[in-house]
């Protein structure tokens, strides 16, 4: 008599459970279908295929090149900043000094260049003295003046002012490497001065502000999350039968769960080369059995300008691919945007 009951519970469980199996085994399209109907329209036209995804943006992250304190963090998150806007400062005193020690350096060289400079001025001089002194013995001795120890005597202090000449040359050569290396060294200061500062590589929103003023970051650490508003787009995932009927541009509509009384339109911009298993947030149990491709349909950036401040990532909706351009779009999916 106790058993009975306890039979009767377990197969009334066994039955509520193949129940909810069955309705999670329900296709894609089935449930779009049926969103479709609540929207008022008929059956999608077969050339017209259906997915979820998600509004996603493209992710810039503005990083520090160098390791230091931070100074200061100029923008909030939320805020929309210009290409080229300063988005933080790091700490710069040590490259300072650098600087200063560098310019130093130019500065010494340059007196080098000088100084060899007027070496070699004076060496020519020496040079052209032993030349007329040589040639001066040379003629006496030829005439029977002078003597043959005369004339060797003049022709080593010829040999030595060229010698040092040479040597003058080669000084001033040196000189002149040492000022190079001492202005590359000014200019690689300059250098990580300027990235020292941060700027926005493009224009975009303000997502995460990952490091506070006076916090030390190491090289290569990211400081701000910026979202292009300019690269906003939708992935969803068909299967291949769906995808091998896509192609790039072809005509898209995009319903937005918080918003569905709007209509937007985008375009194919991306579809995988390759399948893979569908992302467990995207599809049902059921489905990600099955490979499916991955598909980017891209809002036009002059529309994203116009309604820039509506933009979220992360927003959820349903995309409707048409996949014959031959094949009229349903007046439920006539582009409608806020006004």
């Amino acid at each position: 008599m106790r058993r009975r009951p306890i039979s009767f519970l377990v197969a009334a469980f066994l039955a509520l459970a193949g129940q909810a199996a069955a309705a999670d085994q329900d296709s894609l399209g089935d449930r779009l279908n049926t969103l479709w109907d609540r929207l008022g329209g008929d059956k999608l036209p077969a050339d017209i295929a259906t997915a979820n995804g998600r509004i996603e943006a493209e992710q810039v992250l503005v990083a520090t090149k160098l390791a230091g304190r931070v100074i200061e963090v100029l923008v909030d998150e939320g805020q929309t900043v210009e290409a080229g806007a300063v988005v933080a400062r790091m700490e710069v005193s040590d490259l300072q000094a650098q600087l200063a020690g560098a310019q130093a350096q130019v500065r010494r060289a340059e007196n080098m260049i000088a100084e060899a400079q007027a070496a070699i001025t004076q060496r020519d001089s020496e040079r052209t003295l032993a030349q007329q002194e040589f040639q001066r013995a040379a003629s006496l001795f030829a005439r029977g003046y002078g003597t043959q120890q005369q004339v060797d005597m003049r022709r080593s202090q010829l040999n030595v002012a060229q010698a040092a000449r040479s040597a003058a040359v080669a000084g001033l050569d040196a000189a002149q490497a040492t000022a190079d290396a001492a202005r590359a060294d000014v200019a690689r200061i300059h250098s990580l001065l300027d990235d020292a500062v941060l700027t926005a590589p493009r224009r975009g929103r303000v997502e995460y502000k990952l490091v506070q003023a006076g916090e030390v970051a190491a090289a290569g650490a990211p400081i701000v999350t910026l979202l292009d508003l300019s690269d906003v787009y939708m992935t969803i995932f068909v299967p291949a039968r769906v995808a091998g009927r896509i192609a790039m541009g072809d005509e898209a509509r995009i319903i937005l769960d918080p918003a569905p009384e709007y209509v937007v339109p985008a375009t194919v911009s991306f579809v995988a080369a390759e399948a893979q298993f569908t992302p467990k947030s995207v599809e049902t149990a059921d489905e990600r059995e099955k490979l499916m491709f991955r598909v980017k349909l891209r809002i036009a950036p002059a529309l994203l300008k116009q309604f820039e401040a509506r933009v979220k990532a992360g927003v959820r909706g349903v995309a409707y691919v048409r996949t014959s351009a031959t094949t009229a779009w349903p007046d439920e999916l006539a582009v409608k945007l806020p006004q």
